[in-house]
């Protein structure tokens, strides 16, 4: 294939892909999005003070776990709005996708099968396309396994470089996922360690040592017949060294379903992987990308949070697809696998089942992997004809039938986000954060919100009893800001109230609570609606807003 073909088939992909991003990027921002940009207004003014200015609780302690992301969010709001926010959601989700095809190009050597397999990966992405800062940490994850891969290949320093400071940047810019970083170099020195090993012939040339040593000694006694001897027994191990080696070689050019390649160029990632280990200092967070991960463990707000909890297989479709095609692949055909990638399959999908939240790296690194194992395919079966199929593309019609399937497929997604306004009055209390602000002493209140839109009040500028930061209200988390290093369990006390696990009045006496904002149809609405010591404020189609009146008793 020439050089015009693989580049206006390039441009063709790009454009494409583009279209496909641009239609699936959400127009209604998450409740996370609300605070991200109040935190960076808050850093820009203030710093960073490791204090928690947006509830009322006292002595709170934040650790801004992903400080960077918010003050590029907080200054893209100031000059451009909500606009600013979306277009940069669409613009970030657009060069995932670019990159994600660029990579599959660089490491499969098939524009094709990249292009399909880029779109397939985006349409997976697509509940996790936000503006998160998970967005901009897919992309830097895609970009380590492009340095590590071409590290291994041709020891570059560039790639060394490169590897270095990414880990830098997702350490300010998303600390909690910094850890995952390294769970990917584990497959490529795992196989590098078991190569080491099987190729060691460990017990032959510990008998060569010890037979090197007797010739030491017969040559200083003048025993020319056991020199002779011991010598024949150093070439023999020698040559059964090299017979055992050949073997192996011939071995891994057997059609066996797993291959096993031993770099040199590991040496050096190790090395690399050493070195990163400690730019989680280079940050103004005082060591938290060591500590934020193990904390969020062995808090209770995991339990609670739906993107926290243990993956079904059975309940998720596009996975089981996605799996079903690994293994239809690994099982029908005699595609080799490579130690690495099926080391990097296995932990990715143990990581997927610990946490749903782990499923986009499974189908970003993953669609890496997937995309080699089909390239492989169709090189063995098929290769003239995925060439034919990608110089059709490129004519005249090729052109037009799949810019219009992109526009089909686009205008489906468009379709279903077209009516979506920035901010959901269904799911966000608008019009009740209006009567909040313009009513109510934002100074003096203790208000009771639930979890869902706490970031949006926030927003608004009203001191919150919770919010989706969930980690700032688990004792783990906020317990440095307290005397006694206890901390406080908002999180277990809002469950227990919403859910009526425990009296409301006692803990809202507690906590001092003045006023009430939720959803109507919310359990815990049932009881107050009936209770006289609460008196409606205000109440809208979705909302309502109670005083307690012996708030002051």
């Amino acid at each position: 294939m020439n050089a015009k073909v693989k580049t206006v088939f390039s441009i063709l992909a790009i454009i494409s892909i583009i279209l496909f991003c641009f239609s699936i990027s959400p127009v209604t921002l998450q409740n996370d999005t609300f605070y991200t940009i109040k935190v960076g207004e808050h850093i820009v003014q203030n710093g960073i003070d490791m204090q928690d200015p947006f509830s009322w609780h006292e002595g709170l302690a934040y650790t801004y776990p992903h400080w960077l992301y918010d003050v590029g969010m907080y200054l893209i709001y100031q000059v451009g709005g909500m606009v600013g926010i979306y277009l940069s959601t669409v613009i970030l989700a657009c060069i995932l996708g670019i990159v994600i095809y660029l990579i599959n190009c660089k490491l499969s050597k098939n524009q094709l099968v990249s292009f399909i397999m880029t779109l397939a990966v985006m349409y997976l992405l697509k509940n996790f396309i936000a503006a998160r800062a998970q967005l901009v940490t897919f992309i830097l994850f895609a970009l380590t396994v492009l340095c590590i891969e071409q590290y291994l290949q041709t020891k570059k320093k560039r790639y060394a470089v490169c590897l270095i400071v990414i880990p830098i940047l997702i350490a300010n810019l998303h600390c909690a996922v910094w850890p995952f970083y390294f769970v990917i170099y584990l497959p490529y020195i795992a196989e590098y360690i078991i190569c080491v090993i099987s190729d060691s012939d460990f017990w032959k040339r510990f008998q060569m040592w010890r037979y090197k040593v007797k010739v030491k000694k017969a040559v200083k006694k003048q025993q020319n017949e056991k020199v002779e001897m011991y010598i024949k027994k150093i070439g023999s191990y020698e040559e059964k060294i090299e017979t055992a080696r050949d073997n192996r070689k011939q071995r891994r050019k057997e059609p066996y379903r797993l291959k096993l390649e031993k770099r040199d160029a590991t040496k050096g990632l190790i090395l690399i992987f050493v070195i990163c280990l400690f730019t989680g200092l280079l940050t103004p967070l005082h060591g938290t990308p060591y500590t934020y991960l193990y904390d969020t463990m062995q808090g209770n707000t995991t339990q609670s949070i739906n993107e926290h909890q243990p993956l079904t297989i059975i309940n998720d479709k596009d996975l089981m697809v996605l799996l079903v095609v690994v293994f239809a692949i690994l099982i029908f055909t005699d595609t080799k696998i490579r130690l690495c990638d099926l080391f990097m399959l296995g932990g990715l999908l143990f990581m997927t089942f610990m946490s749903q939240r782990q499923m986009s790296m499974f189908f970003i690194i993953g669609g890496f992997v997937i995309t080699r194992l089909i390239v492989a395919i169709c090189d063995k079966y098929d290769k003239e004809g995925v060439e034919e199929v990608t110089k059709f593309i490129v004519s005249l019609p090729g052109k037009i039938i799949l810019l219009a399937f992109i526009a089909v497929i686009s205008l489906y997604f468009l379709r279903q986000v077209r009516d979506d306004s920035f901010i959901s009055e269904y799911s966000y209390p608008v019009k009740a954060a209006d009567y909040i602000v313009e009513n109510l002493d934002l100074e003096n209140i203790r208000l009771y919100n639930e979890y869902n839109y706490g970031s949006y009040l926030i927003f608004r500028g009203i001191p919150v009893f919770i919010d989706s930061r969930a980690d700032l209200y688990a004792p783990e988390f906020n317990k440095k800001g307290f005397p006694d290093g206890e901390g406080k369990d908002i999180f277990s006390d809002y469950i227990n109230i919403s859910s009526i696990g425990t009296y409301y009045e006692t803990k809202f006496e507690e906590y001092g609570i003045t006023h009430l904002i939720m959803y109507k149809n919310a359990k815990l609405n049932m009881f107050i609606s009936r209770d006289n010591n609460y008196k409606q404020l205000y109440e809208d189609d979705r909302f309502v807003i109670y005083e307690r009146l012996n708030a002051n008793d």
